[in-house]
């Protein structure tokens, strides 16, 4: 009773307590959903057309396609510049897959599966599928056959790991092209639906047939604004400033920065030239004598042995005398050498002995009634050095089978070429790079120079002072993949985005083969480029427009051509066959305001002054002809179409694109 009597005293302060702590418990569990919920926004690399694309997918496309890449190039890894190649191609047909199925769906267009296997697999399958040599036969031409084999292939379970890897990869590079077929068939499915919309009417046909029936003799005079001295024209701040919010559309950007940085190359010192000498002659007699010289060089050189047979013209140069010498033996040793940075020594294995210099070599035919493929001649470095092996050793007449993709393909050596000496030369070979004691001194040099220059101020101070040269980096986009011609300077791009201040000094990057410090100099998140950056051009372009006044004034009260090129100090020119559909107008190019005027005013009258793109016009139109004959208006749509129809699908899709509402995160993630 007591205790219940406890309670009922401090009733209200109990109530307040387990308030709080089921107020905590909610907001506890509020935020931890909540930073679920922006953990999981930060997973999505894009929005397009309204549907998420979670970074996983796009991942996984670009696995896919790297491993189209291998498959085509015969490549097991690529350069910086190809993964981003394969990076932007993954991200474009992304958009372009997105932005159509949006619309696709809104007018019920698909691709049916029954469609797209006959496009992939039927009697005349789709250029992507057939122009994949993957599918080619031995004379060079796509072989449908050879494709239903491949799909009932990587069908198969194999219970080698080996064997089933390579299948799987194989899947992958089928079910890209595939989905590449279906995009691409939906692609021309939506824009030849566009195409038969988007027509030429009959005001279409008759202002285009009347702009090439109709055809003008003209004669001007031109002054080039160059020849009007800048001092005669005043252009104000106003004027550049109008003339910027009248065509501020075509100054459309995305956020951007501007950067400068140093670098801090990285050298070897001289301890890694005398620790790089040392190792080799602690190799030297180890290499000399050895029985397994394959394990001593491809444990220690940066040229692996793999016993390949040399040639006078294929043996480095350096090595030539040694191999080739009329006193060259087996185990002859050249002794350690020293050039362009790289220590070598060599070794002869085997001398003594000839090889053919080129084999001819043909692709026997797979199947009956089918003929053999000559493929012409090769020498051993042309070819791998298992198939080398084969076609070097054999014979005129003999045959050879060689693994190509799943299957196997027999060859047959036409004909041998006269033999010439051999040689099997070991090369153990170091090049003297920087050790990691050297790349750490030159870090540590980087970090302390950020250290000690903590502003913008102390940093520019620094580097002229040590003579230093900052490099600039001007409107870097958020999705960059470098800086300039820095090797793996992304993470430099993404530091940029990330900093919040200008004058911000960066940490330390490795960019390749040196080191990096970045300066953030200009944050730009406007809509528009600044007029500051534009205004060199807008002053030009409003300067001649002022200089068109100019001329406008000097030829007023004046009637004749021939008293205006005089005060312009000039001639009166020709323009013959002007119609509106040209794009020569003279000796101008496309004036276009020009011959618009030659065929709106009255013949024999005097234009008034044109600005035009080089110089200010004045023309009059001698003489008109109309072609005879009357319009036909479907002949003229039809041509008027054909005219456009290679520009409209890429116009279609380009503008789809641009409309859709496209979110790109793909900074955050790469």
């Amino acid at each position: 009773m007591a205790t219940l009597q406890k309670i009922r005293n401090h009733g209200v302060l109990l109530l307040v307590i387990v308030g709080l702590a089921m107020l905590a418990f909610i907001l506890g569990d509020f935020l931890n959903s909540g930073s679920s919920f922006f953990n999981r926004s930060r997973e999505y690399i894009a929005v397009i057309a309204g549907q998420k694309v979670h970074y996983r997918d796009y991942e996984a496309a670009k696995d896919q396609l790297t491993e189209v890449y291998k498959i085509e190039s015969g490549r097991s890894s690529f350069d910086e510049e190809t993964t981003t190649q394969i990076r932007n191609q993954v991200w474009q047909m992304m958009v372009m897959d997105y932005t159509l199925q949006a619309q696709a769906k809104k007018i019920g267009m698909t691709v049916t599966p029954d469609e797209l296997s006959e496009l992939c697999i039927g009697e005349h399958p789709h250029q992507l599928i057939s122009t994949r040599r993957a599918f080619y036969d031995e004379n060079g031409q796509f072989s449908r056959d050879l494709l239903v084999n491949f799909l009932h292939q990587i069908e198969q379970e194999s219970d080698d790991d080996a064997r089933n890897a390579n299948l799987q990869q194989y899947r992958t590079y089928w079910m890209y092209w595939e989905n590449a077929v279906r995009l691409t068939q939906m692609q021309d499915k939506y824009t030849d639906l566009a195409k038969k919309l988007i027509t030429a009417n009959k005001l279409d046909a008759k202002y285009a047939y009347e702009g090439q029936k109709v055809t003008a003799d003209v004669q001007y005079v031109m002054q080039p604004y160059s020849a009007v001295a800048d001092s005669l024209v005043s252009v104000s701040q106003r004027d550049i400033k109008k003339l910027y919010n009248d065509q501020k559309e075509r100054y459309k950007q995305n956020p951007s920065r501007s950067i400068e940085y140093i670098t801090f190359d990285l050298q070897p010192s001289e301890q890694d030239f005398q620790a790089a000498s040392e190792l080799m002659q602690s190799l030297e007699e180890e290499f000399r004598t050895t029985d397994d010289i394959a394990l001593v060089v491809n444990t220690n050189s940066d040229l692996m042995y793999d016993g390949r047979n040399y040639s006078e013209q294929t043996v480095p140069e350096q090595y030539k005398e040694f191999a080739f010498g009329k006193d060259a033996k087996k185990d002859d040793f050249s002794g350690i050498s020293f050039t362009d940075n790289t220590y070598s020594m060599a070794r002869i294995m085997e001398c003594g002995y000839t090889r053919p210099d080129s084999v001819q070599l043909k692709v026997k035919a797979a199947e009956e009634g089918k003929e053999d493929t000559e493929l012409g001649w090769f020498t051993e470095e042309q070819l791998g050095r298992e198939m080398a092996d084969k076609a070097f050793t054999g014979k005129k007449g003999d045959t050879f089978t060689m693994a190509a993709g799943l299957g196997e393909q027999t060859f047959e050596i036409m004909d041998v070429a006269k033999a010439s000496p051999r040689v099997k030369l070991a090369i153990l070979q170091r090049e003297v790079t920087p050790s990691s004691k050297t790349i750490s001194a030159r870090y540590n040099e980087a970090k302390q120079f950020i250290v000690n220059n903590r502003t913008e101020e102390l940093f520019r101070g620094s580097v002229a002072e040590a003579g230093m040269t900052l490099y600039p980096a001007y409107n870097l986009d958020k999705n960059a993949d470098k800086v300039s011609d820095l090797k793996q300077s992304r993470p430099i791009v993404r530091w940029a985005f990330e900093a919040k201040d200008e004058g911000a000094i960066s940490d330390v990057f490795e960019c390749g083969d040196k080191f990096v410090v970045a300066l953030l100099t200009s944050i730009d998140e406007d809509e528009y480029r600044p007029l500051a950056d534009v205004e060199a051009e807008l002053r030009r372009k409003a300067t001649n427009e002022k200089k068109a006044e100019y001329l406008a004034k000097q030829a007023e009260g004046l009637t004749t051509l021939q008293d205006i090129a005089a005060k312009w100090n000039t001639t009166v020119q020709t323009a013959n066959g002007v119609t509106l559909g040209g794009y020569q107008f003279g000796n101008m190019g496309a004036e276009y305001k020009a011959m618009g005027t030659a065929m709106a005013i009255a013949e024999n009258t005097l234009s008034g002054v044109i600005a035009g793109n080089q110089g200010a016009v004045v023309l009059m139109t001698t003489s008109r002809t109309k072609a005879e004959g009357e319009m036909n208006a479907e002949t003229e749509i039809a041509q008027f179409n054909q005219r456009r129809a290679y520009m409209l699908p890429y116009q279609i899709i380009n503008m789809l694109e641009e409309r859709s509402e496209i979110e790109d995160n793909r900074s955050n993630f790469q």
